[in-house]
């Protein structure tokens, strides 16, 4: 891909051990959890809707947020991810550096944000909650 790391386009899929493919697994899976936890933020953010689902997503934001202060910016798990023979950051395999670099500041504060507008809009009394569902039963 044009534009990533030379790490990133000489790390091939096949030669990283198993371990290091387990976790690029698991780390995609949970960044497609956290983009889809900031999207649900920023859709209640917009709408003024609240559910579960919002409450779960500002937690996970929450955990992610913890891991970054952890890091010190970075990824905590990223030294693990070397030890496992895997010498890409996670980003980096889909974004330029620089861009995986800004990417995880950009999405902490859009986090953040999202957050403060949900908290703006509550304080003022201008979301609603979502409708308890009904099962049919009898």
């Amino acid at each position: 891909m044009p534009g990533l790391s030379e790490r990133a386009r000489e790390t091939r899929w096949t030669d990283l051990p198993p371990a290091a493919r387990a976790y690029r697994v698991f780390h995609a899976a949970w960044s497609i959890a956290g983009l889809a936890a900031f999207g649900h933020v920023w859709r209640c953010a917009i709408t003024g809707h609240r559910d579960r689902i919002l409450w779960a997503s500002i937690g996970f934001l929450a955990l992610e947020g913890a891991g970054l202060v952890v890091g010190r910016g970075d990824c905590p798990m990223g030294e693990m991810q070397e030890q496992m023979g895997d010498p890409v950051p996670f980003f980096e395999l889909v974004l330029p550096p620089r861009a995986a670099k800004a990417a995880v500041p950009i999405l902490a504060a859009g986090s953040v944000a999202g957050m403060a507008v949900i908290a703006a809009r509550m304080a003022l009394g201008t979301t609603r909650a979502a409708r308890p569902h009904h099962s049919g039963g009898a």
